[in-house]
C-alpha cells in the first residue's frame, strides 16, 4: 500500500497500518513539528518527510495513493477553546488543505479524523464537502481513555469496535485512580495541576496515597479532610478527633455564595484554594498526586512503550495529545478489503 499521511505527527497511522496487518510499500508524511518528526524517524526511518502541507502540491498520477489519512488540527473546532473560529480558524482551517490534496491525489481510500465536540455547522460542512457521513468512535472501547472522535471515510461498512474492557488501572505503571477511564489527554497535559483535575475535571491525575485536600479545626490528624477521589485512609478503632477513626471526606459542592469552597461530611466548610492542593498533595514523582507518565500516555493512545522517548517529557505529552488513537484507526483500516 502506498500512503500519504497529512498532519502526520508521530506517524500513528503507520503504527495503525502495521497493527491492522496491512503491508506498506511507501509512506509519505506531511508534518512540520520538529519533535514529532524526530519521534517518527526514530521509529520508522524509511518514512519520507515532505514538509508543510500548505506548500505541498501533488503533480503525479491520480489514484497513485492507496490511502490518504490525516487528523486536521482541532484547536479552532474543539469545545475546549473559547471564541472558536471553526473552519475559518488558522489551525482548523487547514482542513481545506486536506480537501485540496484529496482532490489532487484521488486516492482509493481516505480517512479524516477530528474532535466530536465541534459545532454541528462545522460537522455538516465537512460532511457535505467530503460526501460521506462521519462515524463517531470513542477510544474508550479499545483503550483506557475517554476520547470521542469523528471519522469521515469512504471505507465501507465500518462498525463500532468491540469493548476490550481496558481500564485506567490496567495501564498504570504504579498508583491508583478512582476512574475507570482516563480523561482525554491533550497537547497541554504537561501544564496540568491538581486544581484542573478536582475543579475542572480535566488533565487526569493519579494517586499514590490518600488525597488530603484541606483541614478544619486545629489541623490535627482527626481534622484532616480527604477527597473521595482515591483510596481512604486506614480505619482506626481508637483514634481521637472528629475524623480520626475514618477520615473526613468531601462529598458535595458548597451551597450559597461560597463559590470555591466544598463542604465536608460534617457540614463545615474547609479552606480550599488551588494552593491548598499543591501544599498538601505535592506533584512530584513519589508524592500523593502525580501526572500520568509519558509511558502511560503512550499506552492510552495505543502506542508501544517508549515510542516517544528521545525528546523532553513536555514534548512527549504534546505529541501524544495531538495524536489519534492507534487501535481505533487500526480498527477502521481492518475494513479495507484484502486481495
Amino acid at each position: 500500500m502506498k500512503v500519504l499521511s497529512l498532519f502526520d505527527g508521530i506517524s500513528c497511522a503507520r503504527v495503525a497500518l502495521e497493527r491492522a496487518g496491512i503491508k506498506v510499500r511507501d509512506y509519505y508524511a506531511l508534518e512540520i513539528d520538529k519533535y514529532a518528526i524526530q519521534i517518527s524517524q526514530k521509529n520508522y526511518p524509511l518514512i519520507l518527510q515532505l514538509g508543510d502541507v500548505k506548500k505541498y502540491h501533488y503533480c503525479g498520477n491520480k489514484g497513485e495513493f492507496d490511502l490518504l489519512i490525516g487528523g486536521s488540527p482541532c484547536q479552532d473546532l474543539s469545545i475546549a477553546k473559547r471564541n472558536r473560529k471553526g473552519l475559518d480558524g488558522e489551525r482548523s482551517g487547514l482542513f481545506w488543505e486536506y480537501v485540496r490534496i484529496l482532490k489532487e491525489t484521488k486516492p482509493k481510500y481516505f480517512i479524516l479524523e477530528n474532535v466530536a465536540s465541534m459545532h454541528k455547522d462545522a460537522q455538516d460542512l465537512i460532511t457535505k464537502t467530503l460526501g460521506v457521513e462521519p462515524i463517531m468512535i470513542n477510544a474508550a472501547l479499545v483503550s483506557a481513555q475517554q476520547r470521542k472522535r469523528l471519522f469521515w471515510t469512504n471505507i465501507q461498512n465500518v462498525t463500532q469496535p468491540e469493548d476490550r474492557e481496558v481500564y485506567l488501572k490496567d495501564i498504570l505503571e504504579k498508583g491508583y485512580t478512582e476512574r475507570t477511564k482516563s480523561l482525554a489527554v491533550t497537547a497541554t497535559y504537561s501544564h496540568g495541576c491538581a486544581k484542573d483535575y478536582f475543579v475542572k475535571s480535566s488533565r487526569q491525575m493519579i494517586f499514590n496515597k490518600p488525597v488530603r485536600v484541606a483541614q478544619i479545626g486545629k489541623g490535627g490528624q482527626g481534622d484532616r479532610i480527604y477527597s473521595i477521589k482515591g483510596k481512604s485512609v486506614a480505619l482506626s478503632a481508637h483514634g481521637g478527633g472528629r475524623g480520626a477513626k475514618t477520615g473526613l471526606y468531601i462529598i458535595q459542592k458548597a451551597r450559597g455564595n461560597n463559590k470555591g469552597g466544598i463542604r465536608a461530611i460534617d457540614g463545615k466548610t474547609p479552606t480550599l484554594t488551588s494552593s491548598s492542593w499543591e501544599f498538601n498533595n505535592k506533584l512530584f514523582k513519589d508524592g500523593v498526586i502525580r501526572k500520568l507518565s509519558p509511558i502511560e500516555t503512550e499506552r492510552l493512545q495505543g502506542l508501544p512503550d517508549n515510542y516517544t522517548e528521545g525528546v523532553s517529557n513536555t514534548q512527549r505529552y504534546i505529541c501524544c495529545g495531538n495524536a489519534f488513537n492507534v487501535d481505533v484507526v487500526a480498527h477502521i483500516l481492518s475494513f479495507i478489503p484484502r486481495l
